[in-house]
């Protein structure tokens, strides 16, 4: 063999492939991703950890629960069972009415040329912008005189208040990528508006539906604002009020807290595990036309 077929051998194995380059940087990728993944869950797993320490123990818990102690969701369950039921109920009340206001609106607001469709939208957008604070302390001049504080119903309408606009905006986007074609199809079977939207419109869109009512699910769940000023007693009380009053200013049961975090966090968790299919073709079916 002569030098300079040596040469010509030796050579490319020398210089990188650029799919070993690919390989490279995917590896570091990779490693990045699970680095950011667990920054974003360690506070859930201390968040565990922390439900599993002794009684009151807050800051010597260990970092890995060793000697597991479930005391804490035993008082969790005695002291909140009660206001975890009032939370699902007013959750899934406000999901509903959410849902049932927000359809019939977005589907107007898509297919129909109404005037001031803009300004109806911006409208619903700025709903989304004002404090929280604002409108808890309008509906408690509201609620007084009917009779709606320390009240489910009064919980429901507030929480529902705040995930219809959010409601609106996620299927308006879904719907105006809607084939009209269909409920023209529809009407001209004999089919009304409303026999139309029933029957061909809310079936074909259960993404949106499915996504809206989530999020208005989630949003009625984790509410705290509305719930500490519409309600007075201990009578109707969610469970984020309920885990506020383990926060004392001398004694913290930091295991029941944590217990009690984790056990509100489980239908939130399970919903979106169940639902992420059709969360995520929800929330991206209005994206592209």
């Amino acid at each position: 063999m002569t030098p300079m077929s040596t040469a010509t051998t030796a050579g490319p194995a020398a210089i990188p492939t650029p799919r070993s380059r690919r390989t490279g940087r995917s590896w570091i990728h990779t490693v990045i991703g699970i680095v950011l993944i667990a920054i974003m869950l360690f506070p859930v797993y201390w968040m565990l950890n922390a439900s599993l320490a002794p009684a009151g123990n807050s800051l010597s818990t260990q970092w890995l629960p060793l000697n597991p102690d479930f005391s804490g969701y035993s008082r969790a369950i005695a002291d909140q069972g009660q206001n975890l039921i009032t939370s699902l109920i007013v959750a899934i009340g406000a999901c509903v009415l959410s849902v049932a206001i927000a359809a019939p609106c977005a589907y107007a607001l898509a297919q129909f040329k109404i005037k001031g469709t803009a300004v109806l939208l911006f409208v619903v957008l700025i709903s989304q912008m004002i404090p929280g604070i604002v409108i808890a302390n309008a509906l408690y001049t509201v609620y007084t005189p009917l009779g709606l504080i320390n009240s489910i119903p009064g919980l429901i309408l507030a929480d529902a208040s705040q995930g219809i606009p959010f409601a609106i905006l996620i299927m308006r986007a879904y719907l105006e990528t809607f084939e009209t074609s269909i409920v023209e199809a529809a009407r001209v079977d004999g089919c009304g508006h409303v026999r139309a939207f029933w029957s061909i419109v809310l079936p074909v869109s259960k993404n949106s539906l499915i996504t809206a009512g989530i999020f208005s699910f989630l949003f009625a769940w984790s509410d705290f604002l509305m719930a500490l000023t519409l309600t007075t007693g201990e009578s109707i009380r969610p469970v984020t009020l309920g885990l506020y009053t383990y926060i004392g200013t001398n004694d913290t049961d930091w295991s029941a807290v944590m217990s009690t975090a984790v056990l509100s966090s489980l239908p939130a968790v399970i919903l979106m595990i169940v639902a992420q299919k059709y969360v995520a073709a929800g929330a991206t079916g209005g994206a592209v036309k």
